[in-house]
C-alpha cells in the first residue's frame, strides 16, 4: 500500500502512466507530472514540495515561441528504496538508482548510480551508502 499525503498533484498526460510501488510515501505538496511514464519503486520516501517532471520544452528556435516548439519526453525511473529530500527537482530522462539518497533542494539532471548520496544544483554524487562517510566519491 502506498501513502500519498495532502496536496500531492499527480498528472499523467495523454495516457502515460505514473506507477508508485508498494510502501512508498509521497510527501505533501509534491508534483509528479509528465508526457512520459514515471516509475517510482517500492519502499521509497519522497519528501514534501518535491517535483518530478517527465517532459521538457523545446526552445531551440528563437523565431518561434517556446509554446509552439513542442516538447521531448523520455520518462523518469526512481528505483526501490530511495529517499528523495524536501524540495528536490527530478527532470526528464533521469534514473535514480536503487537505495540512493538525494539531499534536500537538489536538482537531479543526470542518472544517479545505485546506493549513492547526491546533493546540490545540479546534483552530484558525494558518497556511497555503506561507505565510510569521510571517503567521498
Amino acid at each position: 500500500m502506498q501513502s500519498i499525503d495532502r496536496g500531492v498533484d499527480l498528472k499523467a498526460q495523454h495516457g502515460v502512466q505514473i506507477y508508485v510501488g508498494d510502501r512508498t510515501y509521497i510527501g505533501p505538496y509534491t508534483c509528479i507530472s509528465g508526457f512520459s511514464n514515471i516509475r517510482i519503486g517500492k519502499d521509497c520516501l519522497i519528501a514534501s514540495h518535491s517535483s518530478i517532471y517527465a517532459h521538457n520544452h523545446v526552445f531551440s528556435d528563437p523565431n518561434k515561441t517556446i509554446n509552439h516548439q513542442g516538447f521531448v519526453a523520455k520518462g523518469i525511473v526512481i528505483e526501490d528504496d530511495c529517499w528523495i529530500g524536501s524540495g528536490v527537482r527530478v527532470v526528464d530522462g533521469v534514473t535514480i538508482g536503487k537505495g540512493s539518497v538525494i539531499g534536500a533542494g537538489a536538482v537531479v539532471t543526470k542518472d544517479i548510480p545505485p546506493y549513492s548520496v547526491a546533493v546540490g544544483v545540479p546534483a552530484k554524487v558525494i558518497s556511497k551508502r555503506g561507505a565510510d562517510e569521510l571517503n567521498l566519491v
